[in-house]
């Protein structure tokens, strides 16, 4: 074999070893494992992927029986975003219920229990927590994924996600550096622009990834943001300012001195595929600064990553992204690899720590107990408990991409279970005089009306309104960013929607 076709076998192996591609099917299909082989080092997987955790742990069996050294990774924040439990709800509240309750313990010993089921079913790298402060309510993607708008507070729990995530032997990936918080538009749909400064950005979105990268977090993932103060061209994950001047940086040059890996976003987002193209895309982002290229969310197959890696190849030969830098790319996500399947846990199963332990809350589910704990109930003292059974009212809107239409949430079925004969009916803006249409479905029935985001929905504002006006002891459940001010003659925000907090929410119903 010549020194040229070695060189070009190394090169393609490196290409192949900087994407994160995701597939269909909850059993690994033969190009996936024939890729694996040829030198990929990482997956992403997808609520599509799992049916249970039994079938999760064999898939990721399969999947190492050809390379042991393998990141498996997942986008399960938690809260609204699972795929764990894709089909029933979280067993976890979400960030902003974390963030509301401001217990960094309690933060910590949720990640942990998570990063151990994760852990236990073979994944290694979550694609979390979102280290987003929320200076904006009105955005459309982050809302509750985030602890909240203080940079600070944002900050603390992040660092215990990332402290009890790694714990449990699974790297944290803290998102969407440098910050989704302040955006008016979905990068799933569009390019969004933060028009901040360099000292606000400083001072708000970078303060939670600079404690993320002291904490040692193994990970950090670009947005597809477009920041002037940083880069008037090119948005975060393809910005050499952003990811190399700094993300990767030394504090003593300005920088935040990450020197873990850096994942992109899904590249085939359209903030930035509808923009450069995945490829071209691709190429730009490892010539930025990141290291692996995530790519699957609504891509799949083995014609997305011979694109992807043909694309890395040509771009090294036409001199576009040096080979210097993806065989450094290569090699951090190789290095991941190895830490990740050379941790072991202490006999203690990673709880050595007290401050992981999750105390009387271990009793009855940390993940309810969290939940319960960050309700916010008004009205409680006149609220009367149903006599008979209620009508719920689910308002819904299309879900980002992130959380995804197929994850149920609410306190309807709860409700049901609690409350026999109590009815659901969902009802949507298209549906004309939404509050006429509850009071007619619901006939004699208690109404229990359930929103999400109620201040970014006027159709919603106005069915309620409606609903209050005309039944006095009407039900407000608010399971996004409670923003609008209570009403109803009981009102409840859970600050999450995932399964844990509709239960949360259903029992002040149900029991008052």
């Amino acid at each position: 074999m010549t020194t040229s076709v070695r060189a070009s076998d190394t090169l393609t192996r490196d290409a192949l070893a900087v994407l994160q591609p995701g597939f269909t099917g909850t059993s690994a299909p033969s190009w996936l494992l024939r890729q694996l082989d040829e030198g990929l080092t990482s997956v992403g997987l997808f609520g599509r992927n799992i049916d249970s955790p039994e079938q999760l742990a064999l898939l990721t069996e399969q999947l190492r029986d050809v390379r042991p050294e393998l990141l498996v990774a997942i986008d399960e924040e938690g809260g609204d975003v699972t795929r764990l439990e894709a089909r029933t709800g979280s067993s976890y509240p979400g960030n902003l219920a974390l963030g509301r309750i401001d217990d960094p313990d309690l933060t910590r010993a949720v990640a942990h229990e998570l990063g151990s089921r994760l852990a236990a079913a073979g994944v290694n790298l979550n694609w979390a927590p979102s280290a987003d402060v929320n200076s904006n309510p009105d955005n459309p993607v982050i809302g509750v994924r985030s602890f909240g708008g203080d940079p600070k507070l944002v900050a603390r729990h992040t660092v215990a996600y990332v402290e009890g995530l790694q714990a449990a032997g699974v790297a944290a990936c803290v998102k969407h550096f440098p910050g989704h918080g302040d955006t008016a538009v979905d990068s799933h749909h569009a390019m969004p622009r933060i028009d901040a400064d360099l000292d606000t950005l400083r001072a708000r979105e970078l303060v939670p990834f600079a404690a993320a990268v002291d904490a040692g977090s193994k990970c950090v993932m670009s947005a597809h943001i477009l920041l002037p103060a940083l880069d008037a061209a090119h948005p975060g994950t393809l910005s050499p300012a952003a990811l190399t001047g700094l993300l990767r940086a030394p504090r003593s040059e300005g920088g935040l001195g990450h020197q873990g890996l850096i994942v992109t976003d899904g590249m085939e987002m359209r903030a930035v595929s509808a923009t450069y193209g995945l490829e071209r895309g691709s190429v730009l982002a490892l010539a930025a600064g990141a290291d692996a290229i995530c790519v699957g969310g609504g891509l799949s197959g083995e014609d997305t990553v011979l694109r992807l890696r043909d694309a890395l190849v040509r771009a090294v030969h036409e001199g576009e992204l040096p080979e210097e830098r993806l065989a450094d790319a290569a090699a951090r996500v190789r290095g991941l690899a190895a830490w990740a399947r050379g941790v072991r846990r202490s006999d203690t199963g990673g709880l050595a720590d007290p401050a992981l332990r999750a105390g009387p809350a271990a009793a009855g589910g940390i993940g309810l107990e969290a939940a319960r704990r960050a309700l916010l109930v008004t009205g409680l003292e006149n609220y009367r408990r149903p006599a008979g059974p209620m009508f719920v009212a689910a308002l819904t809107t299309v879900a980002n991409i992130a959380v995804g239409d197929e994850t149920p949430w609410g306190p309807a079925a709860e409700l049901e279970r609690m409350i026999p004969g109590t009815r659901t009916g969902t009802y949507q803006s298209a549906d004309g005089d939404v509050g006429a249409a509850v009071l007619r479905d619901a006939g004699e029935r208690p109404v229990v009306v359930v929103v999400r985001d109620l201040h970014r929905h006027p159709w919603m504002a106005d069915a309620v309104a409606r609903l209050v006006a005309e039944r006095a002891d009407t039900v407000v459940v608010e399971m996004g960013l409670p923003q609008s001010p209570p009403q109803g003659g009981l009102h409840i925000a859970t600050h999450g929607a995932a399964r844990v907090c509709g239960r949360a929410a259903a029992e002040v119903i149900a029991r008052g």
